[in-house]
């Protein structure tokens, strides 16, 4: 069945990622290995070996797997290329999204993984029905700019000058690209601030031709704990703007999402991944409704400079994975599982996508994921509402 697509209104990956799927042991620490400690940016993949990994990829995939990019709509801030690897033929268009905040690097190993075995792996009745019903459009380092500088956020860079943007503090003025697919924003002299750097702009017109039925966007977070518990959250499942919250309330994409994320919930809990809860923020006690993210903007419909007149929508979902860099928490021992953790959720997710079993999904079982009582709603529009 078909995904509802509107509503009413330099060191190569390991030689385990390029041969077979071989990962870390969890060590059964509880929200898997401590990412305490020090970490090195050595195993940790680069832009540039994201390019030789995916033509590797490609290559060995026997046309299972096309790689290119998006030059056609954009390049970076610095003028590097966006990547992005088709693989699959089914009739229901995946986007996959990692690395939006440059220094969320597991994230992009996860989607890697998973083109891999999609593209070169075994046929098996999981990978078949995937094939099948669905084509993947899988972009592994979404903010190429930030992933070399290993910043959340990326540099605006003057066109002519070529040098940085300065903000009123003459500073470099610094994007977070998951704030920047947003109309409600404005600088200085009143004009709209959305749409600001060129990575935004080229994703943007990508979505607005390829019209996704689906999105999912892979991230890491810092540390909290399982609700109840005082094991270490190993993910935390969300929904940008939160399932009949403040912005979609009594639409379709309240089901759908909750669907999908309990069905992740279950499929990772049968992998022995048991310290998932759900995103929240603050003491945990608020969900976020955020607007200006590129998940939610796709949820919204977002029509920028007349691209999206049709009104094109497609649900989306969130993964946060604990750890980040700009922390220094990711470790080596828990990169491994944590990378796994990502990986297995995609596919899961995919098979249940393509096979139907989502939408079996009670949408009740969101509430069920562990959480905090939720009392608010943390936005970008109208700070904490209260329920």
């Amino acid at each position: 069945m078909k995904i509802i697509s509107a509503f009413a209104g330099a060191t190569i990956l390991t030689a385990a990622l390029l041969a077979a799927p071989v990962f870390a042991d969890s060590q059964n620490v509880p929200g898997g290995p401590s990412t305490n400690g020090e970490w090195s940016m050595e195993s940790i993949v680069t832009y540039s070996d994201m390019i030789k990994i995916l033509r590797d990829i490609e290559r060995t995939s026997k046309g299972k797997v096309e790689v290119f990019t998006l030059d056609n709509y954009g390049k970076s801030e610095q003028e590097r290329s966006f990547y992005v690897a088709k693989v699959g033929s089914g009739p229901q268009k995946i986007w996959i999204q990692a690395r939006i905040h440059g220094n969320e690097r597991l994230t992009t190993e996860a989607a890697l993984q998973l083109v891999k075995t999609l593209g070169t792996g075994k046929a098996e009745k999981e990978v078949r029905k995937i094939l099948e019903e669905l084509t993947l459009y899988v972009i592994p380092i979404y903010n190429p700019d930030g992933s070399e500088m290993n910043t959340r956020t990326t540099k605006l860079i003057d066109d002519e000058t070529k040098e940085p943007v300065l903000d009123k503090n003459g500073k470099p003025r610094e994007i977070d690209l998951n704030r920047d697919w947003n109309l409600l924003d404005k600088d200085e002299d009143g004009e709209i601030d959305g749409f600001a750097a060129d990575e935004s702009k080229a994703f943007y017109k990508y979505w607005t031709d390829l019209d996704p039925d689906f999105m999912i966007d892979l991230h890491h977070q810092g540390f909290k704990t399982v609700p109840g518990t005082n094991e270490s959250t190993s993910m935390s499942l969300g929904v940008s703007l939160a399932p009949n919250g403040p912005t979609l309330p009594d639409t379709p994409y309240n089901d759908i999402t909750r669907q999908a994320q309990g069905y992740v919930f279950d499929a990772l809990g049968k992998y022995g991944y048991t310290h998932i809860d759900r995103y929240t923020v603050g003491d945990g006690q608020y969900e976020i409704d955020i607007r200006g993210g590129v998940t939610s903007a796709m949820m919204l419909g977002l029509d920028y400079d007349g691209l999206n007149a049709e009104g094109h929508t497609n649900p989306a979902i969130f993964f946060e994975t604990k750890g980040m860099t700009r922390e220094g928490s990711l470790g080596q021992k828990s990169n491994g599982y944590l990378t796994k953790q990502n990986y297995l959720g995609l596919k899961a997710l995919l098979y249940g996508l393509a096979s139907g079993e989502v939408e079996k999904v009670d949408p009740e079982h969101w509430e069920d994921i562990p959480h905090n009582e939720i009392t608010g709603y943390s936005t970008d529009y109208a700070g904490t509402i209260m329920k």
